[in-house]
């Protein structure tokens, strides 16, 4: 196969002129596009990368590390998702239609860029411990209580039915909690994107997965608040990652470039 593909890292409204290497070490490159908006690549052979997990593992590490350097280096970028792969067309090379998508979107893109300039992505779960969380309930208090004279046999059976009892009362905790935990991250952040199908640890109640869009010099009111969260809910289980490149925030599968995968 030639290569004849592109492979996309991301938007950027000026190019660094020193790009650096992406996935297994190949040089990436500058298409321009209008004034204001360039897409970084390297050159492809059009083939996904797929295979073992250790391979696809590295290449999503060594993606993320490129996207990563020239985020940091210009301040802002719209990155891409891993194994976007522009194709030719027809008569048309893959560097001509990256062209024609960029001038399409061009204003659309540069608009995003501004909006996310000198902010970070950081990504916070909020749960709940199901036993520090419910300890205290009465019903629990003497579930535990009640334990203590019963045979094994029987207090096996008690303890099952105290961890389901603890769960329902940690899960409808984490349900009153969450509008107001909910406001305080939107009061800190830009913008606040949930990830409704994040899935709890085990003995948690999940209060809200989500990422938060923040300026980079506001990184701290984010850590104040969860910290304050922390201090008025001893139970709360707290998992604050970042900051990274915009991932969540850059839209670009809104105006998906030509052949992304589905």
């Amino acid at each position: 196969m030639t290569a004849d593909h592109l492979y996309l890292y991301g938007i950027v409204g000026t190019a660094p002129a020193d790009l650096g290497t992406g996935i297994d070490g190949l040089p990436l490159h500058a298409v321009p596009g209008p004034p204001g908006v360039a897409a970084l690549v390297h050159d492809h052979e059009g083939e996904p990368y797929q295979g073992a997990d250790a391979d696809v593992e590295r290449w999503v590490v060594e993606h993320s590390t490129a996207v990563e350097r020239v985020w940091r280096l210009t301040g802002t970028i719209l990155p891409a998702t891993f194994n976007v792969i522009v194709a030719p067309e027809g008569a048309m090379t893959a560097h001509h239609r990256l062209q024609d998508w960029l001038a399409t979107h061009a204003d659309s893109l540069r608009d995003r860029l501004d909006a996310l300039s000198g902010r970070v992505e950081l990504r916070v779960e909020i749960g709940l411990d199901h036993h520090l969380t419910a300890g205290r309930h009465p019903d629990v208090v003497a579930a535990r209580t009640e334990l203590d004279d019963r045979p094994p046999g029987v207090q096996r059976l008690l303890r099952k039915r105290l961890d389901h009892l603890e769960r329902d009362i940690s899960e409808a905790v984490a349900r009153e909690r969450y509008d107001g935990y909910h406001q305080i991250l939107k009061g800190v952040s830009d913008e606040l994107d949930e990830n409704r199908r994040a899935r709890p640890g085990p003995d948690t109640a999940l209060v809200l997965s989500a990422s938060l869009l923040v300026r980079a010099d506001a990184v701290q009111d984010v850590g104040a608040a969860l910290t304050a969260i922390q201090e008025a809910e001893p139970g709360a289980r707290i998992r604050y990652l970042g900051p990274w490149p915009p991932y969540s925030f850059a839209d670009i599968l809104r105006t998906a470039p030509p052949d992304e995968p589905g």
